[in-house]
């Protein structure tokens, strides 16, 4: 008996054997060709660096609106949704400060991920929104800002630079954030 199982060589481990081992090799290699092959990250979004273009529907309005459409003026852009209280809960200060800075070159544009425009035409009724409301229901221009959460901000500067970001909701009227965008508008090249 020791001579037979001599010849038969040493026995297998687990089960696994070879056509273990190959299919772990193949997942392996099937890996490494996905990581060759796909895209770069996009690199991250910082203060300083150019805010992505976009261009997004208008809600309540025939055509869309980019980014570019607002060179020259100090921008809000703020992401959020019709389901999220603390966006709710910040909107009547952004709308305040909408009113106050607005006519003195500040724009505000509230991005929408919400997937129904319906939600957003009743929450912009119920609250009174005065400013720009686009609509970004598959959230591509939010991915392409970073946005960790909802509410968030980015407030981007005449020439199209990233100035601050904001996490969570903010009083947008406080005496704060109304200084800090003066001293940006106050920045910016004569038009």
């Amino acid at each position: 008996m020791s001579e037979t199982t001599a010849s038969q060589g040493p026995p297998e481990r687990g089960g696994v054997g070879w056509v273990g081992w190959a299919i772990g090799v193949a997942v392996v290699a099937l890996g490494l060709g996905l990581l060759w092959w796909s895209a770069p990250p996009p690199p991250v979004l910082e203060r300083g660096g150019e805010a992505p273009g976009f261009d997004l529907p208008l809600l309540g309005a025939d055509g869309s609106v980019s980014l570019a459409d607002y060179r020259g003026r100090v921008v809000l852009v703020n992401f959020w949704a019709t389901w999220c209280r603390p966006c709710e809960e910040e909107i009547p200060a952004m709308e305040r400060l909408y009113r106050s800075l607005g006519p003195d070159g500040f724009e505000i544009l509230a991005i929408s991920v919400d997937a129904e425009q319906s939600d957003v035409e009743r929450f912009r009724d119920r609250l009174g929104i005065s400013f720009p409301i686009l609509l970004d229901p598959e959230q591509e221009v939010s991915r392409r800002y970073q946005t960790t959460g909802f509410p968030e901000s980015l407030l981007v500067d005449a020439e199209g630079q990233v100035i601050e970001r904001y996490i969570g909701p903010r009083d947008w009227d406080h005496s704060i954030f109304a200084e800090r965008i003066r001293e940006v508008m106050a920045r910016a090249p004569a038009s």
